[in-house]
C-alpha cells in the first residue's frame, strides 16, 4: 500500500484524522510549535443539570472530558465572533 504525504492544511488534517487514519507520519514535527496562551484563568458556572448530562452524552461519543469539550466550543465560539465583527 502507498504512503500517504503530509497534509497539506489542517482541513485535511482533520478529515484525515477523523476518517480514522493514523495521523502520527501527518506531523511534520520540524515545523511544530507549541502555542502557549499566557496565565490560565478559572471560572465557575451554574448550569441546569439537563444540559451538563447533553454534554456529557456528546463528550463520552467523542471520547473527550468535559472540560476540554468546553474550552474547544468556548474558543470556537470566540473565533468565530472576531470573524464576524471583522466582517461588518
Amino acid at each position: 500500500m502507498k504512503k500517504k504525504g503530509l497534509a497539506k492544511n489542517a482541513r485535511e488534517f482533520d478529515q484525515r484524522f477523523d476518517a480514522g487514519e493514523d495521523v502520527h507520519d501527518l506531523i511534520d514535527m520540524e515545523k511544530a510549535k507549541v502555542v502557549r496562551h499566557g496565565k490560565k484563568v478559572r471560572l465557575t458556572i451554574d448550569v441546569a443539570e439537563s444540559l451538563v448530562n447533553e454534554l456529557d452524552e456528546i463528550r463520552q461519543k467523542i471520547g473527550v472530558d468535559r472540560g476540554a469539550l468546553i474550552k474547544v466550543w468556548l474558543h470556537e465560539r470566540v473565533m468565530q465572533e472576531k470573524t464576524t465583527r471583522k466582517a461588518s
